[in-house]
């Protein structure tokens, strides 16, 4: 019995050793940024994991290569913090090695107690006004917020409590009258689509980042006409290996990556090996070796189209379109309605938002554009500044927008661009097998 005991509890180790993942975290081998290697059971959805640890610290991916042998897994990123520089802070370092060893991540985040409103409908201009203006007649205590708009379209996620009480809201008469009155300022007069207003009382949701990426994947925002210039994303498939091989090129920017692999891996399709790499001129380069999750390359051609414009979608809803205004303020009920009221008045349209409280502090960052879309007014910003003045803090920043790099033609695809996706593709299998090489910084 003392035997037998005693090898079950070895087994339980070597279990608990083989699916624990195995993180190195080294500032030696190059000088410009850290490296990161994640060594991992395989499994669905393990390359999501870490990257979104990555991303959920606002560092920049410069560099990474990822690869499946058999059952395992092995990550390297190149990172670097928002200031460019590598990672010095033991204690962050620390806590990246942490929670990329977890078994798995929970995929959630936000805070505990809070109910869980989920958006999605045409968007216009005013639309988040009228939105937080009816959480506020309602007494819904506006927590946390993400907003995105794409093509047309807009998804939010908001966490809120209940104004009176402070805790998350139960009553089931209460809840239907705040879907009720949302889905009628979604819908408006000119939606002839089907907008809807979801609610959910929850501890958590999914990863709130993640969850944006699936609605409006499942509002189809991707099917929309887009801006001429777009990310430039090609598929082609490589029959002898049995892998569909994705390029993508684009300006780089911080959770490019992340918002890549949420795509594929919410489309059900698996990354076995990949390359980024970014250059000084903040573009970035990847390419994807992808099979669907039973083993086979995408296999039609209405497939791939679909890949390509999901991906493009998935790069640019992220994308920081307008002036960036940050707005510090004492958080009180009503504080959002009224800030979006001030936008609407003076002309702005909010493109995305981020919504953060903490205690009795709120921080609020807006994307702002005229109602037309086209870049905001200086004078209708300076304004804006001027009506906030009485109870908040607005700082301005008018950075250029995103570009991208032209799409891919019929020419690139034809005149050569198989030959060097292959070319690279070969030299990039034979790097990811080989460690020592995996190292360099160059």
């Amino acid at each position: 019995m003392e035997c037998k005991k005693a090898s079950l509890d070895e087994y339980e180790k070597l279990v608990i050793r083989m699916n624990t993942p195995r993180v190195v975290i080294d500032n030696a081998v190059c000088a410009t940024s850290t490296l990161v290697k994640v060594d991992s059971a395989r499994k669905h959805g393990v390359l999501l994991e870490a990257v979104q640890v990555l991303a959920d610290l606002n560092l920049s991916i410069r560099k990474a290569y990822i690869s499946s042998d058999g059952r395992w897994f092995m990550d390297v990123f190149h990172v670097t913090d928002e200031n460019g520089e590598k990672l010095e802070d033991e204690s962050l370092i620390a806590y990246i090695e942490q929670t990329l060893c977890a078994t798995s991540t929970d995929g959630s985040d936000g805070e505990e107690g809070l109910t869980v409103l989920e958006l999605t409908g045409t968007d216009r201009p005013g639309l988040l006004s009228e939105v937080f203006a009816v959480l506020a007649d309602l007494q819904c205590d506006v927590v946390e917020a993400k907003v995105w708009t794409h093509n047309g379209r807009i998804a939010s996620l908001i966490r809120v409590r209940d104004g009176d009480s402070g805790s998350p809201i139960e009553d089931s008469v209460k809840i239907d009258r705040i879907e009720a009155r949302l889905k009628n300022v979604l819908k408006g007069d000119h939606d002839v689509r089907s907008s809807a207003a979801r609610t959910t009382v929850s501890g958590g949701v999914t990863h709130a980042e993640r969850r944006l990426h699936q609605m409006m994947f499942s509002d189809r925002d991707y099917e929309r006409a887009a801006a001429a210039a777009r990310p430039s994303v090609s598929v082609q498939n490589w029959v002898e290996r049995g892998y569909s091989i994705v390029n993508v090129q684009c300006r780089d920017r911080r959770k490019l990556l992340f918002d890549i692999v949420c795509t594929l891996t919410d489309m059900e399709y698996v990354v076995f090996h990949a390359t980024l790499d970014t250059d000084d001129d903040k573009q970035a380069r990847m390419e994807f070796y992808i099979r669907h999750a039973d083993g086979s390359p995408i296999s039609s051609e209405a497939e791939r189209q679909r890949v390509i414009q999901c991906l493009q979608a998935a790069i640019e809803r992220r994308a920081s379109e307008g002036v960036r205004l940050e707005l510090c303020a004492l958080n009180r009920q009503g504080l959002l309605s009224d800030v979006t009221r001030i936008f609407r008045e003076n002309g702005l349209s909010v493109t995305r938002a981020e919504v953060s409280t903490a205690g009795d502090s709120a921080r609020n960052v807006f994307y702002v554009t005229d109602a037309a879309g086209h870049p905001a007014d200086p004078n209708s910003i300076e304004a804006v500044r001027q009506r906030i003045r009485g109870f908040g803090s607005l700082k301005v920043n008018y950075d250029p927008q995103l570009t991208y790099r032209r799409p891919p033609t019929d020419a690139d695809e034809t005149a050569g661009g198989g030959v060097g996706l292959f070319s690279l593709g070969n030299l990039v299998m034979r790097n990811l097998y080989n460690l020592g090489l995996i190292r360099s910084c160059s």
